[in-house]
């Protein structure tokens, strides 16, 4: 099978390192000189460094070949930019043939869009006639490049997507479930960015494993509010998307959602906190619109509105935890 990835940060050449095992990928970057790099160098030292790329693996840039063609000429295109990046990448490919999957997880946040929409819905608005979905799950890109074990899901309304996706993953150390509900598998993944971002201000605060419990649980039961709100179903976020990358992104070292709430625990402006990671934190972008969202659809989610309120700098740490202990007694369900 021949695979594109479009874009190359950690998780994208993670993927690309995976799937070069069985298959031809075509590593694809926007940026002519990062593109020199990595051929020379066989090795994405910004992003991924000390994992070898493998012969299989052919470096483009966009300079270098137009990018409808160069999709054209494989069975599959993952999209693997940042949110931000998706709505021009499916503009470019609005006419495509070849199924086309995003790893990002996240509302868009760009006040030129500001309905915060999920991936599938600007796929929708932008690109109506792609066959399309995404992949997801509790993953981080380190571990996948080096083949320790992971399990992901591959949703879309599309079968032949969903085929195409676990063909080309699915293996020795990366297990592929197939998911219709490709609103539930969103949902999970944007939100827990942000519940990630409290549970590591609970981390950093040192308010103990009861208080971590807590955020995790209840962080669940919003999650799975605003996701059959928008018309998912309430199983699929006790499944991979949902709660398993809740656990991982909320309690792993690798999580820089995660690293964010330690570091603003510990004093660090968000500022400070977003230039240390060095890498995309996407919790901090797409909290306004998962809270925006919630608000429109009358759903209640304290503990994403109190995530926005530290950081809007309208709360302290300690301010953000009080405010959510305040809240009134009420039935668990």
């Amino acid at each position: 099978m021949r695979l594109a990835v479009l874009g190359a940060g950690a998780w994208g050449t993670a993927l690309a390192v995976n799937a070069s095992a069985g298959h031809e990928v075509s590593l694809w970057l926007r940026d002519a000189a990062q593109a020199r790099s990595l051929r020379s160098d066989r090795e994405n030292r910004r992003y991924l460094p000390g994992v070898a790329l493998a012969p299989s693996i052919t470096v483009r840039d966009d300079a270098a070949q137009d990018l409808p063609r160069l999709v054209s000429e494989h069975a599959l295109a993952i999209v693997a930019t940042p949110m931000a990046g998706l709505r021009p990448l499916l503009e470019r490919l609005r006419e495509s043939r070849v199924p086309i999957a995003w790893l990002c997880k996240g509302f868009e946040a760009d006040p030129a869009h500001p309905q915060g929409l999920l991936g599938h819905e600007i796929q929708l608005e932008v690109a109506p006639n792609l066959r399309a979905g995404a992949l997801s799950g509790p993953s981080f890109a380190l571990e996948v490049a080096r083949g320790q074990p992971t399990a992901l899901v591959a949703a879309s309304p599309h079968a032949d997507v969903r085929g195409a996706l676990v063909e080309a993953f699915h293996g020795a150390s990366l297990r592929v479930y197939a998911n219709d509900d490709l609103a539930g598998v969103e949902v999970g993944g944007a939100v827990k960015n942000v519940l990630a971002i409290a549970t590591g201000l609970c981390d950093g605060l040192q308010l103990g494993l009861n208080a971590r419990a807590a955020l995790i649980t209840r962080g669940l039961a919003e999650m799975t509010r605003l996701g059959t709100a928008l018309g998912a179903r309430a199983e699929t976020f006790m499944g991979l998307s949902g709660l398993g990358d809740l656990v991982l992104t909320a309690t792993g070292d690798l999580s820089r959602n995660r690293r964010v709430g330690l570091l603003l625990a510990q004093g660090q402006s968000l500022q400070q906190a977003v230039h240390s990671l060095g890498h995309v934190a996407e919790g901090v972008y797409c909290a306004r619109a998962v809270v925006q969202r919630a608000d429109r659809l009358g759903v209640e989610m304290p503990i994403a509105q109190a995530v926005l309120g530290l950081l809007d700098g309208r709360s302290g740490p300690e301010e953000a935890v009080a405010a959510l202990m305040g809240r009134s007694a009420r039935p668990e369900s």
